[in-house]
């Protein structure tokens, strides 16, 4: 089969969510959503009820056995008409169900992954911190050994989804901070613990879900929440650098190119439409020659995405393919829609069209999931391009 076909089952969870999407998510639903800054938990269960999040989990655990490219079908629908849910289907799937299946242990997974499948358990990340971006390694937050309990303080940034999912995958450091990657270790802190508090972010896009600065102090959680169990601990880096990050990436890549299909279907319609000197806009060779470029860039996005998903699904190397994919990716897409918004004119800019949701929600796609600049630094690395 070539990489860029679909198979049957595949073409068949797309069909079915583009119907579901039209009738659970219509456009003025998802503009209010937006307004809102609103978190629609009903759509995200009925998506758990079509099996969606069991695209990530093993069959003994109730899913339907690990397919990323199914569930980069369901990312780049779901983000194609609404951030609110997409987000959220990432949270659960990916955040969730690809970790608990890739790095957690026996007793975590037996506990969990039943209620990714069936319940859509969500995890946010806590990584990042007021002083710590890309270098993850970096983290200050500690957490130290009481007996059977870990004691938790510090702080995260830019915890996206922190208040609606049921876990925040917490990086802390576990021992003296000059050995980086041996002393890290990954624990799960429910938002609603004794000590957590969440602050809300005012952010341009990505609405819905919320982003939040997470701080802990004293916050007590069992040692049965560290990612691996017992074997976890000071283990975070191995368990955060593997499958996951590239995984990611392909996610954030998926997001992008949902957004920007999305923007060049609106701007297809809008050029057919809309009547200047007589005749549509679309007759105009200016017009026509954005819609081809556009055209052409959002299939070489889709090209490159689905290929490093195929990739990944495959278990062959693609440390190098999901970082080019996440770079090319979210830069074309952000051109796309930016000339889609072009296109629009005065109607691009506007509230009463959904092109200025696509803006301030593609805006930020170069930069979650590691920047441009680091895929750039990781292409070059794994390339082993002399320093």
């Amino acid at each position: 089969m070539n990489h860029f076909e679909e198979s049957e089952q595949t073409a068949m969870i797309r069909s079915s969510l583009k119907s579901f999407i039209e009738k659970e998510m219509p456009r003025d639903l998802v503009k209010r959503w937006d307004k809102e800054n609103y978190f629609p938990r009903d759509v995200h269960d009925k998506l758990v009820g079509m099996g969606c999040m069991g695209l990530t989990v093993s069959e003994q655990y109730g899913g339907s056995g690990k397919d990323i490219a199914a569930t980069v079908v369901v990312i780049e629908e779901l983000c194609s008409r609404s951030m609110s849910v997409g987000c959220a289907y990432i949270q659960s799937s990916c955040y969730a169900g690809l970790n608990l299946e890739e790095v957690s242990s026996p007793e975590q997974k037996e506990a969990l992954l039943p209620r990714v499948a069936q319940e859509g358990l969500m995890f946010a990340y806590g990584l990042s911190e007021p002083d710590v971006g890309s270098d993850v390694a970096s983290v200050r937050t500690s957490a130290v050994r009481d007996g059977d309990t870990v004691v938790i303080n510090g702080s995260k940034r830019f915890c996206s989804g922190a208040a609606i999912s049921d876990y925040i995958y917490t990086l802390v450091r576990t021992g003296p901070a000059d050995q980086r990657y041996k002393n890290l270790s990954l624990v799960l802190v429910p938002p609603t613990t004794t000590g957590v508090l969440l602050e809300p972010q005012d952010t341009l896009g990505l609405k819905g879900g919320g982003t939040f600065d997470v701080s802990f102090t004293d916050v007590e959680v069992p040692v049965a929440n560290v990612i691996g169990g017992e074997e976890g601990w000071n283990r975070g880096w191995e368990k955060l650098a593997g499958p996951g990050l590239d995984i990611e990436k392909v996610e954030v890549a998926a997001m992008a190119l949902g957004i920007a299909r999305a923007a060049v279907e609106d701007a297809w319609v809008y050029a057919q439409e809309r009547i200047q000197f007589g005749k549509p806009i679309c007759t105009l060779q200016s017009i026509r020659h954005m819609l081809a470029d556009a055209k052409t860039r959002l299939e070489a996005c889709r090209l490159m995405t689905y290929n490093a998903a195929h990739m990944v699904n495959q278990g062959r190397p693609a440390t190098v393919e999901t970082a080019m994919a996440k770079l090319f990716v979210c830069e074309t897409a952000r051109e796309i829609v930016l000339s889609c918004q072009q296109i629009m004119g005065a109607y691009g800019y506007v509230g009463d069209f959904d092109m200025e949701r696509y803006v301030r929600d593609i805006l930020v796609m170069p930069i979650l999931g590691g920047s441009s600049a680091i895929q750039k630094n990781n292409i070059c690395n794994r390339l082993k391009l002399p320093r």
